[in-house]
């Protein structure tokens, strides 16, 4: 069965970008384009991994994260955060918040991006 990705990302062309690199991958995508929908998909949609970006119209991705994991039912989702927040305090609050991982956008491939969620996956 193929998983489900959620992609919460205010910017239009990566997140359709995302989207279909994350489709040809074989992944059924849910795409949200601000934190308060993005919040309200988690809870409907169950996906198996949150793709988040921090810096989000109505609720940044800190937020979120902290909503999805005081949330029972989705407290157990990974979320991977993907942003162009890069200090190590950034950094620091995401993984304290409960984040698997976090990428800086513009270190990264939208290949070791769908890497970096494969192996996310495999350990869940």
């Amino acid at each position: 069965m193929s998983k489900k990705i959620l992609v919460i990302e205010d910017e239009i062309y990566l997140q359709n970008t995302l989207s279909e690199f994350l489709e040809n991958e074989k992944f059924v995508v849910a795409k949200a384009l601000d934190g308060e929908k993005g919040l309200e998909m988690a809870k409907s949609e169950k996906p198996d991994l949150i793709l988040l970006d921090i810096v989000l119209p109505k609720k940044n991705g800190y937020e979120v994260l902290d909503e999805i994991k005081k949330d029972e039912k989705t407290k157990n989702i990974p979320v991977i955060l993907l942003t162009n927040l890069e200090s190590p305090e950034d950094i620091e609050k995401a993984f304290e918040k409960g984040a698997s991982t976090y990428l800086v956008k513009s270190n990264y491939k939208l290949e070791d991006i769908v890497e970096k969620i494969k192996e996310t996956l495999k350990d869940k």
